[in-house]
C-alpha cells in the first residue's frame, strides 16, 4: 500500500473560528524577564555591552526589549552588563525613548535620521557611543537581525549592520573586541526562542488573525473574484504584516509584480494565498477547481497528497526533546527530497517575524523545547504541477506551561483544546499532549479550492 493512500478528500465541516479580536499585551513582568535573560547571557559570555540594531525591516531584536520598531529610521539599543541602557535615536524617533518598555536614556544621533533632515546637534558617531557609556577595550556583542552560519568564515566577524556604524565601533573599541552575537537572541539557546505564557497569548492573536483571514479568503474564492478582493480579506484590522501578502491566481510574478492586482480568478487557475502577522503565517495553494475530474495534471497524487501526508507526519511526530535532525529525517523519509525537491528547513521558529531561525536541519543536535513557536514550512516542487501549501504554526508547551496557560488564560486554553480535538477527530491527525495549535486552521487544507466542502483527512 502506498503511504499516501491514507490521505483522502472528504466532505468535512470547516473549523469553528474562535475569532481573533483582542490583542494580548506583553506585561511589564515579561519585559523585565526578557531583559534579565539578556543580562544573564551577557554575564555568562563575558560581554560588557550588547548593542542591538533596529530599523523597520530588521527591528525585531530591538523591539523584543523596547516594545517598538523604529519606524523609518535606524536605531540602537545599548545595554550594559549592569543593566544600564541607552537608546540612540534619530530625529523622528527621539520622542520614543520615553515609551520604551525597559528604562533607557535617550541619545540623539542625527545620522539615523532621513536624508536631508536637519543635523542640528551633530557630532561624531564615536562621541554618541561614548555618551552611551561605550569605552575603549570593552567587549561588545553586536546584534543585528541575522545570525550567520557559514562553514568558511568566522561568523562572529560577519556584521549585518550599516558599515558606518560598524566602522565607528571598530575605531572606538578595536576589531578584536567587536563580535556579531545575534545568536544570543535567536541561536539554539537564544533568549527569543522560548516564550512564557504571556508571550504565547500575545503571539496567538497574530497567528489566529492570519488564519481567520485565510479562511475568509478561501471561502470568498470563486471565478471572477479579483486578487485584490482576496487580499482585502487576508489583511485585517490594520495590523502590520510580517511578510508580503500574496493573493495570486494563474501565473505569478508577471512583470516582476509581487502584489495582488485586478486579475480575476478563472476556472483551472493555480491559486496561492499567504498572509502573516506577529506570531505566525498562514499559507494555502492549490487549483481553482471543484472536483478532481477537472484536473488536467496529476496534481493530487503527484504532489498534494504526499505533501499533506508529510504535514500530518510533522504534526504527529513533533514533541519535546526531539532533535532538529530527527524531524528533518522524518520529512526526508516520507517526502524524499530528491523526488519532491524541497530544499529549505522543514519547519522553523517564529515570533515577531515570520522566520526567527530554525533548529530543524540535517545533522541538527538542537532539541525542541517547551515555549517554542514553530511553523510548518515544507515547500515541495514537482515540475508541471502547481504548488501545495498548508502552512500554519504550533506551540510546544510542557505540563507546567499548559497549566499556567489554563490558570492565566482559561479561554485561550479552551480554544487550544478545541483545536486539538478538531485536528484529531475530524482530520485524523493525533498530536502529542504538548502540541498547541496556534490557530483554528492548522492542517485544514482544501487543494481543490473552489470546493468549500472537500478537504484532506488522514485515515
Amino acid at each position: 500500500m502506498n503511504l499516501f493512500d491514507a490521505v483522502k478528500l472528504k466532505e468535512i465541516p470547516e473549523p469553528i473560528i474562535s475569532k481573533a479580536e483582542k490583542p494580548v499585551m506583553l506585561s511589564d513582568e515579561t519585559m523585565q524577564e526578557r531583559k534579565a535573560k539578556l543580562l544573564a547571557k551577557m554575564q555568562s559570555e563575558k560581554l560588557d555591552v550588547t548593542l542591538i540594531y533596529g530599523d523597520l525591516e530588521h527591528g525585531s531584536n530591538f523591539e523584543y526589549l523596547t516594545g517598538f520598531l523604529p519606524r523609518f529610521e535606524e536605531a540602537l539599543l545599548v545595554v550594559h552588563k549592569n543593566g544600564t541602557a541607552y537608546l540612540l535615536l534619530g530625529n523622528e524617533n527621539l520622542n520614543k525613548a520615553g515609551i520604551s518598555r525597559i528604562k533607557a536614556k535617550a541619545v540623539h544621533v542625527p545620522y539615523f535620521s532621513l536624508p536631508n533632515q536637519p543635523m542640528q546637534g551633530e557630532r561624531s558617531l564615536i562621541d554618541c557611543f561614548e555618551e552611551a557609556g561605550i569605552q575603549k577595550g570593552m567587549q561588545l556583542g553586536v546584534v543585528g537581525w541575522k545570525m550567520f552560519t557559514s562553514q568558511f568564515n568566522d561568523n562572529t566577524q560577519l556584521f549585518d549592520l550599516p558599515y558606518y556604524i560598524v566602522q565607528a565601533l571598530e575605531t572606538l573599541v578595536g576589531r578584536k573586541n567587536l563580535m556579531n552575537r545575534c545568536d544570543l537572541f535567536i541561536g539554539a539557546e537564544g533568549i527569543r526562542t522560548i516564550n512564557n505564557a504571556n508571550e504565547l497569548a500575545h503571539y496567538e492573536f497574530g497567528s489566529a488573525l492570519a488564519s481567520d483571514g485565510m479562511l475568509a479568503a478561501m471561502n470568498m474564492l470563486a471565478a471572477g473574484v479579483s486578487e485584490m478582493e482576496l487580499g482585502q480579506c487576508l489583511n485585517r484590522y490594520g495590523q502590520r504584516n510580517s511578510v508580503v501578502t500574496i493573493a495570486a491566481a494563474g501565473e505569478r510574478f508577471v512583470k516582476a509584480n509581487l502584489y495582488p492586482t485586478d486579475n480575476q480568478v478563472k476556472l483551472g487557475d493555480k491559486i496561492s494565498l499567504t498572509v502573516g502577522y506577529k506570531g505566525g503565517l498562514s499559507s494555502r495553494s492549490g487549483y481553482a477547481l471543484y472536483d478532481e475530474t477537472q484536473l488536467t495534471v496529476p496534481y493530487l497524487d503527484g504532489i498534494a497528497k504526499p505533501y499533506y501526508y508529510a504535514v500530518a507526519a510533522w504534526l504527529e511526530n513533533i514533541q519535546l526533546g526531539m532533535s532538529g535532525n530527527a524531524m528533518y529525517q522524518k520529512i526526508e523519509q516520507v517526502l524524499p527530497k530528491h523526488k519532491y525537491h524541497w530544499h529549505l528547513n522543514p519547519g522553523h521558529l517564529c515570533a515577531d517575524e515570520e522566520w526567527l531561525s530554525s533548529p530543524i536541519f540535517e545533522g541538527s543536535t538542537a532539541s525542541l523545547k517547551s515555549g517554542m513557536l514553530l511553523q510548518i514550512d515544507i515547500i515541495p516542487s514537482v515540475e508541471g504541477l502547481g504548488g501545495a501549501s498548508c502552512e500554519s504554526g504550533i506551540a510546544l508547551a510542557d505540563a507546567a506551561l499548559r497549566n499556567q496557560l489554563k490558570q492565566e488564560y482559561p479561554a485561550l486554553y479552551e480554544t487550544f483544546m478545541k483545536r486539538r480535538a478538531y485536528i484529531s477527530e475530524v482530520l485524523g491527525i493525533h498530536l502529542h499532549p504538548e502540541v498547541l495549535p496556534m490557530n483554528d486552521t492548522v492542517a485544514y487544507y482544501r487543494p481543490l479550492m473552489l470546493n468549500k466542502k472537500l478537504a484532506f483527512v488522514k485515515e
